[in-house]
């Protein structure tokens, strides 16, 4: 995964008002911390932030006043009817270091005939890996899945280097079988009047 480069200033204003004024500027507050630093707050440019949180699990190359901290990100908070960044927590990181992370589940495949349905009880897999080399996701095979059926964690392809941060036979995935809706009594009963009169 490659580094997404960000130039960040300290912040030394706090509160509603002092990060509203910040995102009026089209910047967006955040705090950087870890490895037993004290907690860094900044500010970051907020479209290419943006554009960086598109890929999940995105390493940042943090650059604050000439020093390059990489980070991840941990906590994402956005406008809940706009969708704007209002803040971002990032996590500090080195090179060779290994971090828990949260990797999307994609399918790949078509189901056995029939009408099945895929349940995703994990739409992310808990996972372990370098911090330099977050994988952006992984994809399981569903062919030929009928109802019953299950994908665990033990079974999903892991690039190398990666490793599970959950039990190996949690379910990640599970085929059911569709449903149809059954008719309501109150349906039946006028069908049963209609065919009277």
């Amino acid at each position: 995964m490659s580094e997404v480069k960000l130039a960040a200033e300290i912040r030394s204003e706090f509160g509603k008002g002092a990060a509203r004024r910040v995102r009026r500027e089209n910047k967006v507050p955040g705090v950087l911390y870890g490895h037993g630093s004290d907690p860094i707050h900044i500010t970051l440019p907020g479209h290419e932030l943006l554009l960086a949180l598109r890929t999940s699990n995105v390493l940042l190359a943090v650059d604050i006043d000439g020093k390059t901290e990489l980070a991840i990100p941990k906590a994402v908070q956005r406008d809940a009817i706009k969708g704007f960044l209002e803040h971002v927590d990032l996590l500090i990181v080195k090179r060779g270091e290994k971090v828990n992370v949260e990797i999307p589940v994609h399918t790949e495949g078509e189901l056995a005939p029939g009408a099945y349905l895929v349940e995703h009880v994990l739409n992310a897999l808990p996972v372990e890996a370098e911090a330099t080399h977050i994988p952006e996701s992984v994809t399981v095979s569903i062919a030929g899945l009928a109802a019953g059926d299950s994908i665990l964690a033990k079974d999903v392809p892991l690039p190398s280097g990666t490793t599970l941060a959950v039990e190996d036979d949690t379910v990640v995935l599970q085929v059911l079988a569709a449903q149809a809706e059954e008719p309501s009594a109150e349906a039946e009963g006028e069908g049963e009047e209609a065919a009277e009169a």
